[in-house]
């Protein structure tokens, strides 16, 4: 079942009529207290809790949280802007049902995301969730189309026992080298067993390229719930891994050098059970529309960046010759582009043809990134986009003539390059709305002048173990 409908004071009615049972049979499997999960501009997790016996009061009447964390940075320091980050006033927590379930490596807890309301009833322009359920829903309703979504997680396991500051591999060996999965085996297979009691169907798990990193692929789901996934399996690996004294960093660079941890999204566009991607006359099989949906994200990529690339130690990822995809570029199965298009095996396209989307890592709250680029993707099909010649191999290689006739420009290189790009695109704070649009440019400047003057070191160091 899924709501997909905005809380309203009173609760929505659906939940209203299942509540009871669900909170007794919570209680029945022990579930003491329940985990209200929501990210904030910045890409933190930011929770309340209750105990089980309040949930039926939260779904009718929300749970308070002050509106200040839409503009708090990662560090707990607060930016303002015209209408955020000061102390006064007060919104609503409401759990989605839907989404929620217990957690199977915190005994006595259970999640639950969360949408947030004022206290007179209307949407909290500052909420990332709600942002994205309206992209999702205007897309529905205007055009005919639906999506399908799912969000990698990368992240480096560390030793438990290491210094409090610093980051210890708790694995060496081979890039996606067996001698990795071995040493691991007991805590992934851990993980897997979690993740499948929560209902969460997992495609891959594997070791990565970094040191001590790997990576879970989890099944597609529509934006919102792809999004909810995210933070329900980011919450899993950290539950897991404690439980096998480890921590794990999510940030895009938990070291100075070396490849660091993306967040790469995958997006589909569906109309009438088909999948645009595939069957059609362009492109690897795309039909128009999904070109020009292509077309669209990339000639907002830039821009983009603001939301998908959010914070300093992001831009310590972001490097050429790195598969992070750092070049306005698109290709077939190119993982140097930042626009991949994956058309899946024969005989199997229908189902999993999709865009990769490479320049994203962890830091991004992933509501506010896969709304973005949705609405991107959608002002490239109401203006008929098309995409420009298809590259292949690594765009480093191109020198500056060749670069320009191709289209390929270098994304930006710091965040404060990103933010002036957001700032001057239309698109994009249109489709977040003033309040949300202000925040999240404030927050990324707040998070460069944090920084300011720190080598690339202290940098990773500094949002570690922040995401």
């Amino acid at each position: 079942m899924t709501t997909l409908a905005d809380p309203v004071p009173g609760g929505r009615p659906a939940d209203l009529g299942r509540v009871a049972a669900l909170t007794a049979d919570l209680a029945a499997r022990g579930v003491h207290g329940i985990v209200l999960a929501y990210v904030d501009t910045a890409g933190v997790g930011r929770v309340k809790t209750i105990p089980t016996a309040r949930l039926e009061a939260a779904v009718a009447r929300g749970v308070g949280m002050s509106p200040v964390f839409d503009t708090f940075l990662a560090d707990d320091s607060i930016v303002s802007t015209d209408v955020l980050g000061s102390p006064d006033g007060d919104l609503r927590l409401y759990p989605d049902l839907d989404q929620l379930v217990v957690l199977a490596r915190q005994p006595g807890w259970a999640w639950a995301p969360v949408d947030r309301i004022t206290q007179e009833g209307e949407r909290h322009p500052g909420c990332a969730r709600t942002f994205l359920r309206r992209i999702v829903a205007d897309a529905a309703e205007r055009h005919g189309l639906a999506f399908k979504a799912a969000v990698e997680v990368e992240w480096a396991f560390g030793l438990g026992s290491a210094p409090r500051g610093e980051f210890v591999p708790a694995v060496s060996g081979p890039a996606y080298g067996a001698t990795r999965q071995v040493e691991l085996s007991d805590c992934t297979a851990d993980l897997l067993a979690a993740l499948a009691a929560q209902g969460v169907d997992v495609d891959q798990i594997h070791p990565e390229y970094a040191a001590g990193q790997f990576e879970v692929s989890a099944g597609a789901l529509d934006p919102v719930a792809a999004a909810d996934r995210s933070v329900l399996v980011r919450q899993t690996i950290r539950a897991v891994a404690q439980r096998h004294q480890l921590r794990v960093s999510f940030s895009p660079a938990y070291l100075a050098e070396g490849v660091g941890n993306g967040g790469h999204l995958h997006l589909s566009c569906w109309r009438d059970g088909v999948n645009l991607h595939a069957g059609g006359d362009g492109r690897h099989g795309m039909t128009a529309a999904a070109e020009s949906f292509v077309a669209g994200v990339l000639a907002r990529l830039p821009a983009l960046m603001a939301v998908t690339a959010p914070s300093p130690a992001s831009y310590l990822r972001l490097r050429p010759s790195q598969w992070a995809g750092v070049f306005t570029a698109w290709g077939r199965e190119t993982r140097e582009a930042a626009l991949r298009i994956v058309t899946g095996t024969s005989g199997c396209q229908d189902q999993d043809a999709n865009l990769e989307v490479k320049p994203v890592d962890l830091a991004a709250n992933p509501y506010l990134a896969l709304g973005c680029v949705i609405a991107a993707g959608l002002d490239g099909m109401a203006a008929a986009r098309t995409l420009p010649r298809e590259i292949t191999g690594d765009p480093a290689r191109y020198g500056p003539d060749e670069a320009a006739a191709l289209g390929v420009e270098r994304l930006p290189v710091a965040l404060p390059e990103a933010v002036e790009r957001f700032r001057a695109d239309t698109v994009l704070r249109t489709a977040l709305g003033p309040v949300l649009a202000d925040a999240v440019s404030a927050v990324r400047l707040g998070e460069a002048a944090a920084v300011d003057g720190l080598d690339d070191a202290q940098v990773a160091a500094a949002y570690r173990w922040t995401y």
